[in-house]
């Protein structure tokens, strides 16, 4: 079995801000949603564990961008030990549940595969995660006097969460488009080396039966008659 490795929630790096501003940046946290690529060799296994509050919810996808046959096993494990996901030599896959308290884990196995290594991408997509109602209360916190503002609190709050979730939308179908124009690109560059390949392989055959052709043609007019003299 492969390394086992842990995916923290994102932290936010205030040092650089002064001091004036952290009370104010306290409001803002960044997204949860993370992506991930590694080489996963042949016959290994590698799994990697999330740890989710309860009634959140947590989004799995996942593609093999390069690698024989571009598939891999996929497991997904509850905190209790149960199985919630199990896929064989998939090549991508996309996996959404409600969560409970605890570590969910989930493995990519390669052991099928004897010689092929895979390069896996994967993103986790967290939500629900409860940073919304903090934020809300931080910003109250911070703002007075907002019966003046033609435009209320909640308003700004709504718009903001509208911006951040179209971003974060857009943020997602970028990383999705780089992956698939990765496994795209592997694809073109194997069938380009194959056809290369077998080009050269043809060529080869060419020339030789062209060979034997000649030496056939130029055996059937020889004179095998002995001369006398």
């Amino acid at each position: 079995m492969g390394d086992r490795i842990w995916l923290s929630f994102p932290v936010l790096l205030l040092a650089a801000l002064p001091p004036e501003l952290l009370p104010g940046a306290a409001g803002f946290t960044p997204s949860l949603d993370s992506d991930f690529t590694f080489t996963l060799p042949a016959g290994q296994k590698e799994c990697f564990y999330q740890p989710m509050p309860l009634k959140a919810s947590l989004e799995i996808e996942y593609q093999v961008l390069d690698g024989a046959g571009l598939d891999v096993d996929f497991h997904l494990v509850s905190p209790e030990g149960k199985t919630l996901v199990f896929e064989q030599r998939k090549s991508d896959g996309v996996h959404t549940v409600e969560t409970e308290v605890g570590d969910y884990m989930f493995c990519f196995d390669n052991t099928f595969s004897t010689i092929s290594e895979k390069v896996i991408f994967f993103e986790l997509i967290l939500d629900n995660m409860g940073e919304q109602a903090q934020e809300q209360e931080d910003w109250k916190k911070y703002i007075t006097g907002t019966d003046m503002l033609d435009m209320k609190l909640e308003d700004i709050l709504e718009s903001i969460n509208s911006i951040k979730s179209r971003l974060s939308k857009s943020g997602h179908i970028q990383t999705l488009l780089r992956a698939f124009e990765a496994r795209d690109r592997n694809i073109q560059e194997s069938n380009f080396d194959r056809v290369n390949f077998w080009s050269m392989v043809n060529l080869v055959v060419m020339v030789v039966v062209s060979a034997i052709q000649v030496y056939m043609l130029k055996s059937l007019f020889e004179d095998k008659r002995k001369s006398r003299t």
